[in-house]
């Protein structure tokens, strides 16, 4: 599982012209991509990260409150190219990314898991639709998550 982390005043997702998930700040933007290899755990612990990692100031401007501390939102986006592997030739390899139907389903998953986390607001994007993302970060705060990143 990778994660790209934004925190941000603003995100929506669009696709055909419509928006179909938005949220204001205080809120993170997570690109999530699934590998070939998530298990249940992998999912329940970084969703946990997310929702309670310290990265929103507190009263002394100091990154010491959490998503669930500030009752902010988040937008969840599942973005496969997470997983291309750049290291041979032009073109990016994406055999890391998992089989699609697992994958949204490990993404759905996810997106459940935050909701159990305490995130009152999860808006999501649509699974293998090309989207239009508008992000204003905040910051700004961008942080890798994930597996690889343990």
């Amino acid at each position: 599982m990778r994660i790209v982390l934004q925190r941000v005043n603003y995100g929506a997702v669009w696709v055909e012209g419509q928006c179909v998930g938005e949220v204001q700040g205080p809120a993170l933007v997570l690109l999530v991509g699934m590998g070939a290899d998530e298990t249940a755990d992998e999912l329940k612990f970084w969703a946990q990260k997310c929702a309670n990692l310290r990265i929103f100031a507190d009263e002394a401007g100091k990154m010491n409150r959490s998503l669930l501390d500030v009752q902010g939102a988040a937008l969840v986006v599942s973005q496969f190219t997470l997983f291309g592997d750049c290291s041979k030739g032009r073109r990016p390899s994406f055999i890391g990314a998992g089989p699609p139907e697992q994958a949204r389903q490990q993404y759905e998953h996810f997106v459940a898991l935050l909701r159990e986390a305490g995130v009152s607001q999860v808006e999501t994007g649509v699974f293998q639709a090309h989207m239009d993302l508008r992000i204003h970060n905040d910051g700004p705060v961008t942080l890798t998550l994930g597996s690889d990143y343990r």
